[in-house]
């Protein structure tokens, strides 16, 4: 059975250093993909733009800095109160928000007591032979990290 957890954030988008705006952005996570959460962004004037990439990478980043390649996500500040920035990037083409961090971890404790860390792999829809393949990858580096 398909459960998800929602959450709407307000974010600023920081374009320069003198323009910031503030923009709704859907989080999502689902049983059927449990290693993903899913932030949309609604831009003004833009169609909904949506980013998927791995809850661990966003619950990391609510205590220090982390993420490789085009997701970077790191405290602002202090505490676990600060706000969190996350920066996206395709190409050369760069995008900066910032998020208080007390409404994302709310959300990922959502997550978390939908489909605990580290227990995703039962929760995956593993029925394809590549879906299988992958999810065995993925089994075995959580073991190895473990």
């Amino acid at each position: 059975m398909r459960e998800s957890v929602q959450a709407e954030v307000l974010m600023n988008f920081l374009v320069s250093e003198e323009l910031s705006f503030r923009i709704p952005v859907e989080l999502r996570y689902e049983t059927d993909d449990p290693y993903a959460v899913r932030m949309t962004f609604h831009l003004p004037g833009d169609a909904p733009v949506t980013w998927a990439f791995s809850r661990d990478l966003l619950v990391g980043g609510v205590t220090g800095p982390t993420g490789d390649g085009d997701v970077h996500i790191a405290p602002t500040g202090p505490g676990r109160r600060a706000d969190l920035g996350i920066r996206l990037q395709v190409g050369q083409e760069r995008a900066y928000f910032v998020v208080g961090a007390p409404p994302v971890v709310a959300f990922l404790d959502r997550t978390d007591r939908l489909v605990p860390l580290g227990q995703e792999r039962a929760y995956g829809n593993c029925a394809g032979d590549l879906d299988s393949a992958l999810c065995g990858i993925l089994a075995e580096a959580e073991e190895n990290a473990g």
